[in-house]
C-alpha cells in the first residue's frame, strides 16, 4: 500500500483501495467525464494521477453529500477545471 500511496500515477483497482470507492462508482465517474485519466497505448491501461483524482473523488462525494445530482455535480467540477 506505501507503494501506492506514494506513486504519481495509480489504476482505477488501485484508486478503489486508496478511496474506499467501488469499482463501478469510479468507472461511471470516468465514463461521465467526471474523472479524468490517462492511457497507456501499450495495453491501454487507464491510468489516473493519484493526487489529483483523490481530490476530486472528495469534491465529488462532498456534492453527493449536499444532494447534488450527476448533472449539477459535472458543471460544478466543469467550473473547478476553468
Amino acid at each position: 500500500m506505501k507503494v501506492i500511496e506514494n506513486s504519481e500515477y495509480v489504476t482505477i483497482g488501485e484508486l478503489v483501495r486508496l478511496s474506499n470507492v467501488r469499482y463501478s462508482t469510479l468507472k461511471y465517474y470516468t465514463e461521465e467525464g467526471m474523472l479524468p485519466f490517462e492511457q497507456a497505448e501499450e495495453n491501454l491501461t487507464r491510468r489516473y494521477k493519484r493526487e489529483q483524482s483523490i481530490s476530486q473523488i472528495q469534491k465529488i462525494k462532498a456534492l453527493r453529500q449536499e444532494g447534488k445530482s450527476i448533472s449539477e455535480i459535472k458543471a460544478a467540477l466543469k467550473i473547478d477545471f476553468f
